[in-house]
């Protein structure tokens, strides 16, 4: 089963699902996240906007770039949890492209990799590790004390970076 967290919580009646041959979005409680190409197909033939994608390691994020204003969401996949690319992608399309709405992060969101994508722009997570669940629903973050990069979300308690000499 997956759930949709949020810092603020997990989210109920969210609409956005990944469309497989068993699942398909019926247009009215639940819209389809739809792949690079077929976005970019369906962005060609029409001015709709409020749609979602989702953006797969392989994807060139860049491709994005002149569909972002009609973006709802933009979901990033993680088909396994030592795939790092979706971090990339959200780095980019936060700092480099401007994307300001929901970024969510799918598929193998482990509860320790949290706190680092949130970090790169991440705002909604569709977890489905029942561990990661578990330590969401009881409010059990991890924190992290220390970074070594800046990124979208700065340093909120440091004032710095453990890399800059503070004198």
């Amino acid at each position: 089963m997956t759930k949709i967290w949020r810092e603020t919580g997990f989210v109920e009646g969210d609409p956005w699902i990944v469309e497989t041959d068993e699942v398909k979005a019926d247009g009215e409680a639940t819209k389809p996240l739809l792949t690079l190409d077929d976005l970019i197909a369906r962005a060609d033939e029409s001015n709709e906007v409020g749609l979602g994608v989702l953006i797969r390691p392989a994807d060139d994020v860049t491709r994005l770039e002149p569909y972002l204003y009609r973006l709802e969401v933009v979901a990033v996949a993680f088909p396994a949890f030592n795939d790092g690319r979706g971090f990339s992608h959200a780095s980019l399309l936060r700092t480099r492209l401007g994307y300001a709405n929901e970024l969510r992060a799918v598929g193998d969101v482990l509860i320790d990799q949290i706190p680092l994508m949130l970090r790169c722009g991440f705002d909604s997570f569709a977890v489905t590790n029942a561990t990661a669940l578990k330590r969401l629903a009881e409010g059990r973050l991890p924190g992290i004390d220390q970074h070594y990069q800046p990124t979208a979300r700065p340093a909120a308690a440091a004032g710095s970076y453990s890399w800059r000499r503070v004198s």
